[in-house]
């Protein structure tokens, strides 16, 4: 019996040690929590009459875009298979200007096809997000290599992502210009210089009345 105590003795250091073990690694300064970028196509097929929008269907259009709330950062197209530049397409231009967008040449994929007769309006939204904040993992783990917390970066890259007008930049960025002037970069240092000194013209004189 005796000899049984000393096996269950050196099992429960090894359990409690095997318990303080971090749950994460991140030696470096860059958190592993990144903003995840996704896009979603939502789409609506409209009447067409000849080569514009049927009657009344500008007004469905219209109607369905103020339920998806259409903002800054959205993309509309048309699926137009007759090929028509013009007509249906300035209908649904109209439609989309009212929202300050402008309409992609080219519309994303879908699903089923456009039957005869029939626009497809595409709107592709994006969406950005941290799906693995917050992470609390490691709360009560020790520490003792000077490690990055689990749930480090998560409040900046969730900000980031709630923030952002157009979630794409997160992936692609905007373009810069094509050239830099000089003189631009130095307009706020010259106007610097050129300034008069605020006590070049002595104290202001102040006077007190009596009452």
């Amino acid at each position: 019996m005796t000899s049984r105590y000393p096996i269950l003795a050196l099992g429960l250091p090894l359990a409690l040690l095997g318990a303080c073990g971090p749950v994460t690694s991140n030696r470096g300064l860059e958190t592993v929590h990144q903003p995840v970028v996704q896009r979603t196509d939502y789409a609506i097929d409209l009447t067409t009459s000849g080569d514009r929008l049927a009657p009344g269907e500008a007004s469905r259009l219209g109607g369905w875009m103020e339920a998806m709330r259409v903002a800054y950062g959205d993309r509309l197209a048309v699926d137009d298979p007759a090929g028509h530049r013009g007509g249906a397409r300035e209908d649904v231009a109209a439609e989309a200007a009212r929202y300050g967008l402008l309409l992609s040449d080219t519309a994303p994929v879908t699903t089923g096809t456009v039957r005869p007769g029939m626009v497809r309006v595409v709107l592709s939204r994006t969406t950005a997000s941290v799906p693995s904040c917050p992470d609390f993992s490691d709360t009560y783990a020790p520490n003792f290599t000077g490690r990055s917390g689990a749930n480090y970066g998560c409040a900046t890259n969730s900000n980031l992502a709630a923030m952002i007008a157009n979630p794409e930049d997160l992936v692609r960025g905007q373009p810069g210009a094509g050239g830099s002037d000089p003189s631009t970069s130095t307009k706020a240092i010259g106007s610097y210089r050129r300034a008069a000194p605020t006590g070049a013209e002595g104290l202001k004189a102040e006077t007190t009345g009596n009452n």
